[in-house]
């Protein structure tokens, strides 16, 4: 491999470390897509993950812009996210300038913010499917073997470190625990419409300024963020966890 086998290997690691009990998979979700930019040849990426109905909700993502793409291919249903977690197969658009899938609509809105190509990768464990991960670039032009390879290495992690320990037990627990996830998100962002208007912040620093919180207080991203919430006043200092 090249010169990024330290810190790919340091990332598994990481991930791996996640794997306990109780881990926040929020969290998770969102350190993946920031590893996959820090380590792929991808400026930005999102993560969409399986509701209950089989439906698509986004979990993470590295920025607003990449939550609102990945929102309006669940809306218009249509998309390379959607079609990675339907077929369970990898979907490259290397020029969306030249485009030609059919999906106007988020080829329009993924040039208009700038982006020039996009892989979608399925989060998939054998003939399961429980979401897809999105890796958008800047620079038209195909992302390397190398780094599809190592793309997909990631997103098979995150699977089973989303369904790991469940994956023997009954689809429907296994599907509780994912709608629990994210139901997580919802209240996340819920919290980060707070943050954002009581501290004057746009919508991406709120969330930095959230997981800020959660770490310095050693607490789940998501309980943080209830708390955030029932707080009658929803403004706290930067940097500071509630009490």
């Amino acid at each position: 491999m090249d010169g990024r086998e330290r810190p790919l290997v340091e990332a598994f690691v990481a991930l791996a470390d996640t794997l306990v009990d109780d881990y926040d998979v929020v969290e998770f979700a969102q350190e993946l897509v920031e590893d996959c930019v820090a380590l792929l040849d991808a400026d930005s990426a999102g993560l969409l993950l399986a509701d209950l109905r089989g439906g698509l909700q986004v979990l993470a993502s590295t920025s607003e812009q990449t939550r609102l793409l990945e929102l309006l291919q669940i809306q218009s249903d249509a998309g390379p996210c959607m079609q990675a977690y339907r077929t369970g197969q990898q979907v490259r658009i290397d020029d969306l300038g030249s485009d030609t899938s059919g999906w106007s609509d988020f080829v329009d809105r993924a040039r208009a913010e700038g982006f020039g190509a996009v892989v979608a990768i399925p989060l998939r464990l054998r003939t399961e499917r429980i979401g897809a991960l999105n890796l958008f670039r800047r620079e038209p032009g195909m992302m390397t073997d190398s780094d599809l390879l190592v793309a997909q290495a990631l997103a098979d992690v995150a699977t089973i470190g989303i369904l790991h320990q469940r994956v023997l037990t009954r689809g429907a627990v296994v599907n509780s625990q994912l709608q629990t996830a994210l139901n997580s998100r919802i209240v996340i962002e819920q919290a980060k419409g707070v943050l954002a208007e009581r501290q004057g912040l746009d919508m991406e620093q709120a969330f930095v300024e959230l997981r800020t919180m959660a770490r310095s207080s050693n607490r789940h991203l998501s309980e943080t963020a209830r708390t955030v919430i029932e707080n009658s006043s929803g403004a706290f200092p930067a940097g500071n966890a509630p009490a």
